[in-house]
This record gives structure tokens, sequence and C-alpha cells, in this order.
């Protein structure tokens, strides 16, 4: 039996005769991070309150107090457990006995049909982590670092000639493709989908990856001139911030300071902060249907289209690497009329990738978001590193997802 809103003290209650007792259940602390979970990665952190949460699991706010002490507390624990959660499964699924691509497979599906499972709620720590203070964050990516490190055991030893770095990347790719479910509603039955991630895992572990830089990354060229116009600077700080620090985190004074300005002066380009961060979903939109009109443009063949645009795409998060994370995380902040219209503008880019591709259209949907994932997640791996190389490097990767149907 699950207990009541009103959490009445049992104690208080005499039942009568033939009356079960109500007990809270054993596992109501999972129900309120997995709710939270869930809550966290659908709408942000900051958009969902406590007592919504504590309604999904049909409790009051207070009974939820009971287990977590503020939203904060709640973050965290969803956070690390999902982490860890992950980490077991993949580690329940590894046997270290059996020859490498035995324990990929393996592992690969184990992963897969976990994370289909949880599909809600597995984008959490890909968005959300910028909230948590930095002990939080570092102890959580350890767990994510022993989790690359689980699946990157059997890459070494089938690929015994790669280099470390390339074994580091693969196993992020592949942890990139099955994650990537996660971050899109695309609808596609299991006994499909399990058979797609497998596809798309395998096609990265056998990518030939370009080398890698030679040298260590000396850190962001300085390319162009700046711009003059303040509204233009304004919007790219705003882009920075935001993805650094969370739209709730930034302030206008903030931006207006980045840029030389106090913050009346910011409210004569744009009459908000929502206008601003509505200017930044419009700006990056349209930079994508620029690189895919260009592409389409310039290219001589569908695959050569899709290479096209997986260059464009990776170029153009790398050369500002926070613009993603806003792009696809910030959408709850937007007022409802923006978010339908913005909305559209995603699927269409996401469409017009996916149209190129061989194949089932609905398969070829995940496709793109997985190979999106590569340039988020691969890239966060290299520390957005924009050299030729490694741009080359995630383009390979993103290929791999891409054609391996073609």
């Amino acid at each position: 039996m699950v207990a009541d809103r009103s959490e009445v003290h049992l104690a208080s209650v005499r039942p009568d005769a033939g009356q079960s007792v109500r007990r809270r259940p054993k596992d109501r602390k999972v129900q309120i991070i997995r709710a939270a979970a869930r809550a966290f990665s659908e709408r942000g952190y900051y958009p969902v309150g406590v007592d919504e949460i504590a309604a999904e699991v049909g409790i009051s706010g207070p009974a939820l107090y009971r287990h977590f002490r503020n939203k904060y507390a709640l973050l965290v624990a969803a956070a690390e457990e999902g982490a860890r959660h992950l980490l077991k499964v993949a580690e329940a699924a590894d046997d270290p006995q059996q020859e490498p691509a035995r324990r990929l497979d393996a592992l690969i599906r184990a992963m897969s049909e976990h994370t289909i499972d949880i599909r809600r709620e597995a984008g959490l720590y890909r968005w959300e982590r910028r909230y948590l203070e930095q002990a939080d964050r570092i102890r959580i990516r350890k767990i994510y670092d022993d989790l690359n490190a689980t699946v990157a055991a059997p890459i070494a030893l089938l690929r015994p000639t790669a280099p470390p770095e390339d074994v580091a990347m693969l196993a992020a790719a592949v942890l990139s493709a099955i994650a990537s479910v996660s971050a899109h509603r695309t609808a596609l039955s299991t006994t499909r989908l399990l058979p797609l991630l497998h596809d798309m895992c395998w096609s990265i572990l056998r990518a030939e990856l370009p080398p890698a830089p030679q040298q260590r990354n000396p850190g962001p060229a300085t390319r162009g001139l700046p711009v003059t116009s303040k509204r233009e600077q304004l919007l790219t700080e705003a882009i920075r911030i935001f993805g650094r620090q969370g739209y709730h985190e930034a302030s206008i004074e903030e931006i207006g300071a980045a840029v030389g300005i106090n913050a009346s002066s910011v409210y004569r380009y744009f009459t908000s902060k929502s206008d601003l961060l509505a200017a930044a979903f419009h700006r990056t939109g349209d930079r994508v249907a620029i690189a895919i009109t260009e592409a389409l443009a310039e290219a001589t063949s569908r695959p050569d289209a899709v290479r096209r645009i997986a260059f464009g795409y990776a170029r153009l998060t790398f050369s500002m690497p926070e613009i993603m994370p806003v792009y696809y995380a910030e959408f709850s902040n937007l007022p409802q009329a923006e978010q339908h219209k913005l909305r559209a503008i995603q699927r269409q880019n996401v469409l017009e990738w996916a149209n190129l591709l061989d194949g089932d259209p609905v398969e070829a949907r995940f496709r793109v978001h997985a190979a999106i994932g590569q340039v988020i997640d691969v890239g966060r791996l290299t520390k957005f590193d924009s050299r030729p190389e490694q741009l080359a490097r995630v383009c390979a990767l993103m290929e791999a997802v891409l054609l391996s149907a073609s």
C-alpha cells in the first residue's frame, strides 16, 4: 500500500479489524530521486518546484523534505544516483573472461536497455551539471570516468594498436551514442531501437580516426576582427554566460559588464533577459540552417552533403562551446509561444539533415541526434579543441553514426 498524500503518522492511527496498516514504501527515496531526475531533465533545474516532484510521487512537500533538505540536495542525489546506477549496469554486464567483441556487445546492450528504460531522466547530468557545486561535480565526474574506463578496457583489447587518446575518444563516443536517445522524444519501439544503437556503436568502434594533433592545444586562436555592434556583442556574451552558468544564474548586469555597459543600457537593445535568450535561440537556429543550406548547395552527392553538414555543425559548436547547452537546455525559460516556434525550427533542421540519409526516416532522426551528441560529448572530452585535426576526428565519429546504414 502507498502512503496517502497527507503522510499521517501511522503511530497515531489504530486501524479497524480487517484493515491493513498503510506503510511508506521502502523505495520512497528512490521514487523521489527518479521523479526529480525526470522533471529536471525535461524542464531544467530552476523551473521545477519541490511541490511538483512531491505531487508526482504522491506525498506533500514537507514530507519530501524528510528525505532531502532542499532542492539542490535533490539535484545532487538524482545526478549521483543516475551515474552510479549506469556504472553498476555496465560493471554487471562486463565479463573480462570473454573476448573483447563479446564484452562490448554485452556492455552496449545492457547500457542501451537501461538508458531506454530511463529515457526521460537520462539527460540530467548532461545538461544540468553546470548547476552543481564544484565538489559535487568532481565527485560525480569521477563516477563517469570509471564508466568510461569500463567501456575503454575492451576497446583497448579490440584495437591493440590504437593510441590511448583514440581509445578514450571511442569510449566517449559509444556512451554518447547511447545517451543521445535522452535528448529528444522521437518514438521508436525498443525492438527496433536496440539494434539501431548496436549498429551505431559498432560503426563508431570500427571508425578510423585521423591522427590526433601532435602538440598540446595552445588554447583558442585569435581570429577575425571584433564586432562593434553593441547588440551583437551582448548577444555573444549572453550565450557564453548562459552556457557557462545557466540562464537563472546569469544577470543582466553581468551580461552588460561583459561588453562594458551598465544594466540600464542593455535594455536599449533587449527588453528583458528572456528576450536575450530568445534572440540567442533564433541566432543559433539560423546558423545551423545556413550551414545546412551551404552544404546542400556545395555537395556533389547525398553522403557528401551529410559530411559537409557534420563539419559545419562541429565547427559552429567548437567556435562557441556554450551555444549548444543553451540551445538544448534552456527552452523552459522561454514563453510558451516562443518554445513552439523554436521547436519547429529545431525539428526542421534535424529533418533537413535526416532526409539525406538512406533507410528508415525515423531511424535517420535518431542518427542525426546521435551525431549531434558526438559534437557535444566528444567535444567536452577534447575541451572543444578547434584545431583542424580534432575537428576531423569528431567528424569521423559523426559520419560513422550517420552513414553506417547508407
